[in-house]
Formats: structure tokens, C-alpha cells, sequence
């Protein structure tokens, strides 16, 4: 199954809220993403059947293998990105925000060079 942007985001999200928090709920992911509960739910239920996602024996959400891919390579893409773009002078809320829409387009080739440019520019 193809991954929509809208299930990169939240795995992202996850992946955050887990390196933040140590564990997942559906409520933490509704108030980090400003979405509702029903929202995250069906989120939740799709990224699960298509093996993203399982839960622990309390219920908090984990990430598999392939969720856990992906959430870390769209997050590099945003972190990377966010980094160019400040350092050739956008700001850094404005930056924030025009990468994460950008992470889920951009090509590999693009974001490769574009990763290597920052690297060189330090």
C-alpha cells in the first residue's frame, strides 16, 4: 500500500512522541497534531492494517520495523531541511513549516544534494 502524506505525518508524529515521552497514545498524537480523537482512530486503524504500527499489551502505540522507516527518513528530510533553509536566511518558523510540507515530495535526489550542500556549508 502507498503511504499518503497524512500517514507519513503521523508517523512522524509518533516517532517524536516516543523519543519524547517514551510512549505513544492516540490522545498524545490528537494533541500534538491538533486533530481529533475519531481522526487519530481511523489514522490509527489503517496504519495498523497495513503494518506500520501494533500495540503493546497496555495499548500504547508502537512502531514496526516499516512504520519506523518511514517516520525516521520523513523526520530527516524535515530536520534537514529546516536546516538548510535557515541557513540561507529563512526564518526558523518559516522554515519549520515549508519543510514539512516539502518532506513528503522532494525527491531522493534532491534531498540527497540538498543534505550534501548543508554539510558543505559548515
Amino acid at each position: 500500500m502507498e503511504l499518503h502524506e497524512s500517514g507519513e505525518m503521523y508517523l512522524e508524529t509518533i516517532l517524536i512522541l516516543k523519543n519524547k515521552f517514551g510512549y505513544v497514545r492516540s490522545i498524545d498524537i490528537a494533541n500534538e497534531m491538533g486533530v481529533s480523537k475519531p481522526s487519530v482512530s481511523r489514522a490509527v486503524a489503517l496504519l495498523k492494517d497495513n503494518g506500520y504500527i501494533s500495540f503493546d499489551p497496555n495499548g500504547m502505540i508502537l512502531l514496526t520495523d516499516t512504520g519506523k522507516a518511514v517516520a525516521e527518513k520523513i523526520y530527516d528530510r524535515h530536520t534537514v531541511l529546516t536546516k538548510y533553509f535557515i541557513a540561507i536566511g529563512v526564518s526558523e518558523d518559516v522554515a519549520s513549516k515549508d519543510a514539512c510540507k516539502i518532506e513528503h515530495i522532494i525527491s531522493d535526489e534532491t534531498f540527497n544534494i540538498l543534505k550534501k550542500r548543508l554539510k558543505d556549508m559548515k
